[in-house]
């Protein structure tokens, strides 16, 4: 099984980025690969209509350290565990997604990893523009 690590540096501190991404209410926002329309919560599962059909998704406990790891569980019940991580970057934070060619062909694989690229740039454009507009830290 093949991985790719993709990653984004976000001019944003690594706290705030961490903070917007794992709050499952932004997920439709940037997460569009994953989240289509608003999350539903059912205990500590987050229910979403994704392009894969209804899915169910568990994120890690929120914790000091950045990770943002999660399971995706399909609608065949095949579960996906998707790791990020947000680290610390001389110029802000940086988002680390690891993703998997998990009984995915190399295009669906392909397909896939640009819709991880795409959601990425999705994050970092909103997060530095929020930044802009209502600044989320104070980077001293």
């Amino acid at each position: 099984m093949r991985s790719r690590h993709l990653s984004r540096v976000i001019d944003a501190s690594p706290d705030a980025v961490y903070r917007f991404a794992a709050d499952p209410d932004n997920l439709p926002l940037w997460a569009t690969g994953l989240a289509s329309t608003d999350v539903t919560r059912n205990g500590d599962d987050l229910l979403v209509d994704s392009p894969m059909g209804a899915v169910t998704v568990r994120f890690v406990p929120r914790n000091d350290f950045g990770i943002l790891d999660h399971d995706v569980i399909l609608p065949s019940g095949t579960v996906v565990t998707n790791p990020i991580r947000v680290i610390a970057h001389p110029d802000g934070a940086e988002v680390i997604f690891t993703i998997r060619q998990f009984e995915l062909s190399n295009a669906e694989f392909d397909r896939d990893t640009g819709m991880v690229e795409d959601d990425l740039d999705r994050l970092k454009s909103l997060l530095e523009s929020r930044r802009t507009a209502l600044p989320l830290v104070d980077r001293h």
